[in-house]
């Protein structure tokens, strides 16, 4: 309520207009809306899961199985729905693989929760069930996950096949995962205890529609997606010495308006002249210092075009600043602001810089680089909505690859895990007193519910069956048997060669759990009136124009 009744009378405490909702009802409310973001996503969990069409306001269409994706892509309102959005974007930056899971996990949790708030266990109770049951999670999670070599090629090959199993590229998964692991090796950076530090900046993904996917490539360097600027210049040039610069190779202008007085004609000519020798000048120095290529991030003239077309230097200019940094990591020059001070020092190297037509753009290849510490992975895919669903596959297996380099733990997937997860918190809630014991069953209830069954669901399985072998089989000490959605039967996920990174089933678990405590946390949701956008035409101008009745304006003094 916004007013409170007092002896004195009432009492305005909040804006008019306020809307209240309290106990019992806000928490189901927002349970509620949760439940609606995980039952859109749900079905595209898996292997078998099916992709989602997205027409946003412009008409441009995604169709995806990501749930990051998707969800960046809904406009979402509802401020408890919009939590579920935040772990998946969370969950993508983190780990870049899991945020369908996390999100259908975190809803399964909020059902669970609904179905002991209707027993009268309260809020606080499921909350303190829930985070000794996820810290239970976590201790299995380590205790079976396996402990594999970096530098173990085929364990990575599994790795990134499994992440891109449940995309659109998967019939191309072998040749892609190649490439990936190549890609990641190649800025990976050895630490002392045997794991790797992995700057996924330092891999950039660009993608163009034409040809298949197979004639993707690894370029062991950068592709600029800019052209030549003038046609004089040479298009190839090998044995590349590169000057990067953060600085324009043109006349500033003056920031305040300027007049210059010229009393003899014949200073006319020479004030013209002056501009190009100033431009002049500039090409002479990247000249004098050896260099035969330059990466300019700002603007080129025109007459210094024409100045460097004539010195045989190759120019690209309006480079992305990203790429600037990847192109200094690759050919180990130095980006320079200021041209008078360019040495041969700051040059770059590149066995060969040579502008390529890939479909109708012109694009500048930078390759054979002396340690390139960045490289390009260029998709290939016959329409634009392949090549963007490649593009985000391909993401997931670089993350998926750069979580295991870093903290290199294994699991087997297909649901295993997260059966055996259940299991183990089901042991150990039976030592837990009170109906915290009750929150700690729903929350194992729900690991088993959220992944192993819906990823058996959306294969066309009965969840049923599979939920009665599942538990037979983890009872018995199987711990890798999980849902085979391709053969539609409970199988060794382990002998299949299905792996995920342990660090990811982590992130799920904490990003789910800590989503579903906060919604259930909250028992009181005030909401303030929407404000009204200004009525008439555009601008807000009042309705009725000029003479009408209401739409006359008064005359303003001049």
């Amino acid at each position: 309520m916004s007013t409170v009744q007092t002896p004195y009378g009432p009492i305005l405490v909040l804006k008019e207009g306020t809307t209240e909702t309290k106990g019992y009802d806000a928490i189901r409310n927002n349970i509620e809306a949760a439940l609606v973001i995980t039952e859109i996503i749900k079905t595209s969990l898996g292997p078998r899961g099916m992709d989602k069409m997205l027409v946003d306001t412009l008409g441009d269409v995604t169709i995806t199985n990501d749930g990051a994706t998707m969800l960046k892509q809904l406009d979402v309102q509802h401020p408890a729905a919009k939590i579920l959005v935040e772990i998946a974007k969370a969950t993508d930056a983190e780990v870049g693989d899991g945020t369908t899971s996390a999100v259908v996990f975190a809803g399964r949790l909020l059902e669970e929760a609904r179905k002991l708030l209707d027993k009268n266990v309260h809020p606080t109770n499921i909350v303190d069930g829930y985070q000794y049951a996820s810290k239970k999670a976590l201790e299995r999670l380590y205790q079976i996950a396996i402990k594999i070599s970096p530098e173990d090629r085929e364990w990575l090959l599994k790795l990134a096949k499994t992440s891109m199993r449940s995309k659109i590229i998967a019939e191309e998964s072998d040749y892609l995962a190649n490439l990936v692991i190549d890609a990641v090796f190649q800025v990976a950076e050895k630490r002392d205890d045997n794991t790797y530090k992995v700057d996924v900046d330092n891999i950039s993904v660009l993608k163009k529609q034409g040809g298949s996917m197979a004639d993707s490539t690894l370029v062991k360097g950068i592709i600029v997606d800019k052209e030549v600027v003038h046609s004089g210049m040479p298009k190839t040039v090998k044995n590349a010495k590169i000057a990067l610069l953060n600085a324009p190779l043109e006349i500033e202008k003056t920031e305040y308006s300027a007049e210059i007085r010229i009393s003899d004609p014949s200073k006319m000519k020479a004030f013209l002249d002056q501009e190009a020798v100033m431009l002049k000048q500039m090409v002479d120095k990247i000249k004098e210092v050896g260099a035969n290529v330059v990466f300019c991030q700002k603007g080129i003239d025109d007459l210094a075009q024409h100045y460097l077309a004539k010195a045989g230097i190759l120019a690209v200019r309006r480079v992305k600043e990203s790429d600037m940094g990847r192109l200094a990591k690759a050919t180990g020059g130095r980006i320079v602001t200021n041209i008078e001070d360019l040495t041969p020092a700051d040059l770059g190297y590149a066995e060969l810089v040579e502008e390529r037509k890939v479909e109708e753009d012109k694009w500048v290849f930078v390759e054979g680089c002396k340690n390139p510490k960045a490289v390009s992975i260029l998709i290939r895919g016959g329409s634009q909505r392949v090549v963007d669903e490649a593009e985000r596959s391909i993401h997931d297996a670089i993350m998926v690859t750069k979580d295991v380099l870093e903290k290199p733990l294994v699991v087997a997937g297909g649901g295993a895990p997260e059966e055996e997860m259940a299991q183990y918190i089901r042991e150990e809630a039976k030592k837990m007193p009170g109906r915290d014991q009750l929150a700690a069953l729903a929350y194992a209830d729900a690991l088993e519910e959220a992944i192993p069954l819906t990823l058996a669901e959306n294969a066309g399985m009965d969840p049923l069956d599979v939920q009665v072998q599942l538990r037979a089989a983890h009872s018995k000490g199987s711990i890798w048997y999980g849902v085979d959605a391709y053969s539609n039967k409970v199988e060794d996920m382990y002998k299949l060669g299905v792996f995920e990174p342990a660090i990811v089933k982590e992130q799920v678990v904490k990003a789910a759990t800590e989503a579903a405590t906060m919604i259930l946390r909250i028992d009181d949701v005030i909401a303030a009136k929407l404000s009204k956008p200004p009525t008439g035409g555009a601008g807000g101008k009042p309705p009725g124009g000029e003479g009408e009745e209401g739409g006359s304006t008064p005359n303003l003094p001049e």
